[in-house]
């Protein structure tokens, strides 16, 4: 009886754990400012505009992520300006309001929120 509890617990935790590794978060630019609607309520208009910002920088950071060949160094350097720039378009899009929590989104401080930190840079393919 104790190997079958012990397999059964070892069996949920891998469980567990592989979910969690699965799911760090969506890459589709689409599917990411569907995320951010729902966090802002964006209007369907606002949505569509920042789904199209998000793929034109995660097209950048592909370009980006060849021309320096998986140096991690190099690419943080020459994504910085890429972020902020994605940034400062978005928040075109967004009402006061909206970029009252959209800044406290990205800059970490909404725990109700994770995942939002890095702003933008998940949206680019792996």
């Amino acid at each position: 009886m104790k190997k079958i509890m012990l397999m059964c617990c070892l069996f949920l935790g891998l469980t567990v754990a592989a979910n969690a590794q699965s799911r760090p978060g969506t890459t589709d630019p689409v599917e990411k400012a569907k995320e951010l609607q729902q966090q802002l309520k964006l209007t369907d208009g606002q949505t569509a505009k920042i789904a199209a910002i998000y793929t034109e920088s995660a097209q950048k950071f592909d370009k980006i992520k060849v021309a320096h060949k998986g140096n991690n160094d190099k690419m943080l350097v020459a994504i910085r300006p890429l972020r902020a720039a994605t940034v400062k378009k978005i928040k075109a899009v967004l009402t006061t309001a909206q970029v009252a929590k959209y800044e406290k989104m990205v800059s970490g401080k909404d725990k109700a929120s994770p995942g939002w930190s890095d702003g933008w840079s998940s949206t680019a393919s792996n």
